[in-house]
């Protein structure tokens, strides 16, 4: 197994590996969404008038709609679609009535999900200089050959990583770092739980180390539930299918990376 990857899994399962996890991950609901008062006036009135096509109308301008439905994303991007349908605006609309005003602002306030979070919370973790170094702009990245991580978003990262690298898989990156003239680029997630989405997430971190043709080191920064000692498939798969592979917690990073 890669030297890394089993000292994630003894870091996870001997030391005190959730409390110090949440300092990468502070996985503190950001508060509810901000609902635009002038729209949820709109909603009370037709609400009220038990007005169908302007309440779903108005709904649909927040980032959230109250219930979840397979054809909200359709009304979303086609607004005509509203007035071609009566039946499925009635359905839905039926559906809202039965909530209550409150509950309706409740659902469509809700904290983003954490799993959406992810991403930005990593990034702030590597600007606080928690790998020893602080994150410079691409401009300064490409100055020098000095030990870097490259301050950008995943696409920029993935586009670098194209130009500069070889990398030729479209899935953009979470980190892009050079340490002792190596480059290094890799995915960063926290696998809350496992199936669905989770192992999408795992199966996302995982193409990207099988990319070919790369000049770089790859890496996959995976945290959570995959380092449970057991049967489950996460756990097989990082100790026996990718046993090779470069798979390590954010909490072993820095040592990686100063080893190479």
């Amino acid at each position: 197994m890669n030297k890394w990857t089993k000292l994630s899994i003894e870091y996870a399962n001997q030391r005190s590996y959730l409390d110090d996890l949440f300092l990468v991950y502070p996985t503190i609901p950001e508060g509810i969404r901000e609902i635009n008062k002038d729209i949820w006036a709109e909603v009370e009135k037709s609400f009220k008038k038990k007005d169908n096509d302007l309440l779903i109308r108005q709904l649909l301008k927040f980032d959230l709609f109250p219930i979840k439905d397979s054809y909200i994303a359709y009304l979303k991007r086609d607004g005509s679609a509203i007035d071609r349908n009566p039946r499925t605006i009635n359905r839905i609309c039926g559906r809202l009535y039965e909530m209550g005003l409150d509950k309706i602002f409740e659902r469509c306030s809700e904290p983003k999900e954490t799993n959406r979070q992810i991403s930005p919370m990593f990034r702030d973790w590597l600007k606080r200089k928690s790998l020893g170094v602080e994150p410079v702009s691409l401009d300064e990245f490409l100055s020098n050959d000095k030990d870097a991580i490259l301050d950008a978003g995943d696409n920029a990262m993935m586009n670098f990583a194209k130009e500069h690298l070889g990398y030729n898989h479209n899935k953009g990156l979470d980190f892009v770092g050079r340490f002792n003239k190596q480059f290094v680029i890799g995915e960063a997630k926290f696998l809350t739980d496992f199936g669905g989405h989770q192992n999408a997430q795992f199966n996302d971190a995982i193409s990207t180390i099988q990319a070919k043709g790369v000049k770089a080191v790859k890496i996959a920064i995976l945290d959570g539930v995959l380092f449970i000692e057991g049967k489950n498939k996460m756990y097989k798969s990082i100790t026996e299918t990718y046993k090779d592979y470069n798979i390590m917690s954010a909490l072993v990073l820095r040592e990686f990376l100063y080893q190479i």
